[in-house]
């Protein structure tokens, strides 16, 4: 017999990564609340889109978006890729 131990007592919970707490997806369609056209993380930060322990941020296509941005430092999806390239604007890796 003896008592049940104290690990297989408590509830099991869920696992959070602290790696995804430092990244981020921003949608297409929430670029509208940025102020200019450049898009990188100190203007997403600006904005309110991320928060200050975000490090890594990738646009994915979700939206629509009608100005030319150019997003530098951010990684891209193809389909985001496409659709800001089509409205006019420019994706740079620095």
């Amino acid at each position: 017999g003896g008592q049940m131990p104290l690990q297989r007592r408590l509830p099991k919970v869920g696992f959070r990564s602290r790696k995804a707490l430092r990244k981020d997806e921003i949608r297409l369609g929430e670029l509208h609340r940025l102020e200019g056209t450049e898009v990188d993380l100190a203007s997403l930060r600006a904005a309110g889109l991320i928060t200050g322990a975000v490090s890594a941020v990738k646009l994915i296509k979700s939206g629509e978006i009608d100005r030319a941005y150019r997003v530098k430092g951010l990684r891209v999806s193809a389909g985001a890729r496409a659709a800001i390239e089509a409205a006019g604007g420019s994706v740079s890796d620095s």
